[in-house]
């Protein structure tokens, strides 16, 4: 069915450095103008994710690259989105706006992206230091990203999704187990009861492979517990994950930073994480983190000595007596 549109409506996605909206930039935006009758105009731009306050190029987030396959490399030779802003502006104007999940990211990295030029244009027209070439260029600037995507009609497809197709316990059950409700949702015993239900007829359902998976589900717990993808984390509040491996801070300013460097570097943050608002698992395994580095640190104090390491040491303690 064709979309019945009184004004033009534009889907769009972004692609980003990471997923804090106060950090990260966008490095990747593409937009679908569809217009009433069933035109329709594609535009993509490849974007130089850029920090204004430090003048620089915004760095990708390991993890976001391996999900977009972006890396820093492939930005350097295109356009900040200040360069863009004014093409971008007039393909929003007079338009709608719908995506996939745009509510909670999407729309406000666009917009996080917009007030950060006019931020910036604001200090720049008003600059003293600046030309008043430049200042009139800022204040030009400002009036064509002068859009307010507070007022946009957003249409967000995943939540029509979720409303017409919910993902509970209730949901499904009634897609497993014969199209009923059961009775006492929400009590433990019942949800656990459905839950078991429910597993069974995962089972019935999905017995041969298909052009989605190349595996139907096995009946073993094993490969069950398999199933779907999460990254391997190392406490079950997810603060540290592994990442090849090795244990790597997954939030706050430490975030992509692995324990270990953190240790090396910053020892109070362990007695910030004792005495913060985390799980007594995440501390539990944080301190089992710092013991395990700083008995190996220990360790290498009292090793002797040898090769490179002996030999650098002696050059030292010459240099010391010889007053050199």
């Amino acid at each position: 069915m064709e979309l019945n549109l009184e004004r033009p409506i534009v889907f769009f996605d972004i692609e980003s450095t990471g997923l804090n909206i106060a950090t990260d930039g966008i490095a990747e935006l593409s937009f679908v103008k569809v217009f009433p009758g069933g035109e329709k105009q594609v535009k993509t731009w490849k974007i130089r994710p850029w920090d204004y306050d430090k003048m620089c190029q915004i760095p990708m987030n390991p993890s976001a690259s391996e999900v977009n396959g972006i890396k820093d490399e492939d930005l350097v030779d295109c356009p900040r989105f200040i360069e863009v802003a004014e093409e971008v502006v007039s393909w929003l104007k007079d338009s709608d706006l719908a995506g996939f999940n745009s509510c909670k990211f999407d729309l406000p990295m666009l917009s996080e992206e917009l007030e950060r030029i006019r931020q910036y244009c604001s200090r720049r027209s008003t600059d003293p230091r600046a030309t008043p070439v430049r200042q009139e260029k800022a204040r030009q600037m400002l009036e064509a990203v002068s859009v307010d995507l507070h007022q946009v009609r957003m249409v967000d497809v995943q939540n029509i999704y979720h409303y017409m197709e919910p993902r509970n316990l209730r949901a499904a059950y009634r897609f497993y187990c014969g199209g009923e409700d059961f009775d006492n949702a929400h009590t433990a015993e019942a949800d656990t009861l459905a839950t078991y239900e429910v597993l069974k007829g995962q089972l019935d359902m999905y017995q041969e492979a298909d052009k989605h998976h190349e595996q139907p589900l096995k009946n073993d717990v094993a490969f069950l517990a398999s199933v779907g993808y999460r990254p391997k984390t190392v406490d079950f509040a997810g603060r540290i994950i592994l990442r090849d491996d090795v244990p790597v801070i997954a939030f706050g300013k430490y975030k992509d930073r692995t324990v270990k460097e953190v240790y090396e570097k910053d020892k109070s943050y362990f007695t910030w994480i004792e005495n913060g608002d985390f799980t007594l698992d995440t501390k539990a395994q944080f301190r089992r983190l710092f013991r395990e580095y700083d008995a190996e640190s220990k360790a290498a104090r009292s090793k002797p000595l040898q090769g490179e390491d002996l030999s650098h040491a002696a050059d030292l303690l010459k240099k010391h007596f010889s007053g050199a």
